[in-house]
């Protein structure tokens, strides 16, 4: 099997992983020779229709794999067409496709291939070679193994820029029932080590300047909705603590996208719960920059998000007796819990009322969505002049078209190819196949 044939199967064996982000870390290129740098305030991304990102190159480095998750296309009772990169073979690629600028970075993970430690070892050594004898100095995400040894770990996270494991599924009987081979301390395991190591490195480049960095853009995780009945209560709990726990930088959620045919999955026929996902990437957002906390937005009573109406509005309208806000007096924290206030808007706020009286068209200046946020606020005092408030007129503004439109049926969208000439606007395939050596 040729390295083009190879790069066609792991690509698309890839897509399904969306743990996909913005480098978080700046590296310049101090050497003479070196290619490639990381920028702080994110790669040059492009992304597909269906939200996936496209600029780095995003491969497996094989897909043959030990374990059987039933949910994997991957897994090793499925019949189909396997393939592995040898490290010399993907470090050669991803640098000819770097120099020709259809990448910025790096984005690898794996199977199992024999074991967790082999795996890591194999990962380790492509990233040496970009880092050592290419001199590269672009972003790598690479992925973390479960069970792999924490010496491994900490050599691979020495060479990266970011590093995940993927929790996958979010709960242990879960993981029994679908991922047999895998288990939930297995995976904990080499989060804790990366945190821990984060932490450390963090010492010592205060101790010595020029002390190697580790994972210096963080960690994340991914977990697949709606494989298994676990709630978004679950799933926002479980995210909640990883963030306290592990630090992480994100947790990404993808919506299961049925591959294999299962008695303990989504039938073929059912789409992915792609607004599920929306949600609880909006709840992601309350709880990382609003100040909420996951019990706050669902409880047992309520264990999955209204599926007409974001978790902001839910809350606010949970929790009415709690407004208006008065823009003139309240604190920053409880502005950012008023629908339509973001949390630039918020500090815009904070800090023009200082200087002057706010009123409802200053709001608007200052990027304030009044037609959401008027029902919720006042200025000095008063409520927008001609405004009616009660809660059918509430639901109707909050119900906005953007949200109903999302279940009406959509087109059928797929992760774009690397290999598609009119997506690239590269000419000819000849081209893109010269990248192969």
């Amino acid at each position: 099997m040729d390295v083009y044939d190879k790069l066609t199967i792991l690509t698309d064996s890839a897509k399904y992983d969306v743990s996909c982000s913005s480098s978080g870390v700046e590296r310049k290129s101090g050497q003479a020779g070196a290619a490639g740098s990381a920028v702080s305030s994110g790669i040059c991304h492009s992304f597909a229709a269906d939200g996936r990102c496209i600029s780095l190159l995003k491969v497996l480095m094989s897909n043959s794999c030990i374990y059987d998750c039933k949910y994997c296309v991957n897994r090793r009772s499925n019949d189909t067409r396997r393939a592995m990169f040898t490290p010399e073979e993907l470090a050669n690629l991803t640098m000819n496709f770097y120099r020709r600028n259809y990448i910025e970075g790096l984005f690898l993970s794996s199977g199992i291939m024999r074991n967790p430690d082999y795996t890591t070892e194999q990962l380790i050594r492509v990233l040496e070679l970009l880092r050592n004898e290419y001199k590269f100095g672009g972003y790598i995400h690479v992925k973390g193994i479960p069970g792999a040894d924490p010496a491994l770990i900490s050599r691979l996270g020495l060479l990266a820029d970011r590093m995940s494991v993927n929790i996958e599924l979010p709960s242990q009987a879960s993981l029994s029932q679908l991922a047999p081979d895998k288990t939930k301390e297995a995976i904990l395991k080499p989060m804790s080590l990366i945190r821990q190591g984060i932490q450390e490195n963090v010492t010592d480049l205060v101790k010595y300047r020029h002390a190697p960095k580790f994972v210096p853009a963080g960690q994340s995780t991914q977990m697949i909705i709606g494989a298994t009945p676990d709630s978004d209560l679950k799933i926002l709990t479980l995210t909640e603590a990883l963030y306290h726990k592990y630090k992480l930088k994100r947790v990404y959620y993808s919506a299961y996208t049925p591959v294999m045919e299962h008695s303990l999955l989504p039938s073929l026929d059912s789409k992915p719960p792609l607004l599920r996902e929306h949600r609880l990437y909006q709840a992601d957002w309350l709880l990382r920059f609003y100040g909420f906390e996951a019990k706050e937005l669902l409880d047992e009573r309520a264990p999955n998000f209204n599926p007409f109406m974001d978790p902001k509005c839910n809350w606010a309208m949970n929790h009415i007796d709690r407004f208006p806000v008065e823009i003139s007096t309240a604190p920053y924290e409880t502005l950012l819990r008023v629908p339509g206030i973001g949390v630039t808007s918020a500090k815009r706020i904070v800090k023009a009322r200082r200087a002057f009286r706010l009123d409802f068209p200053g709001l608007k200046k200052l990027g304030v969505v009044l037609k959401r946020a008027q029902y919720f606020i006042t200025c000095s005092g008063r409520r927008l002049e001609g405004l009616k408030v009660n809660e059918s007129t509430i639901l109707r503004s909050l119900l906005s078209t953007k949200e109903l439109g999302m279940f009406l049926p959509q087109p059928q969208v797929e992760q774009l190819s690397l290999f598609s000439d009119d997506e690239l606007g590269i000419g000819t395939g000849k081209d893109l196949i010269s990248c192969l050596g």
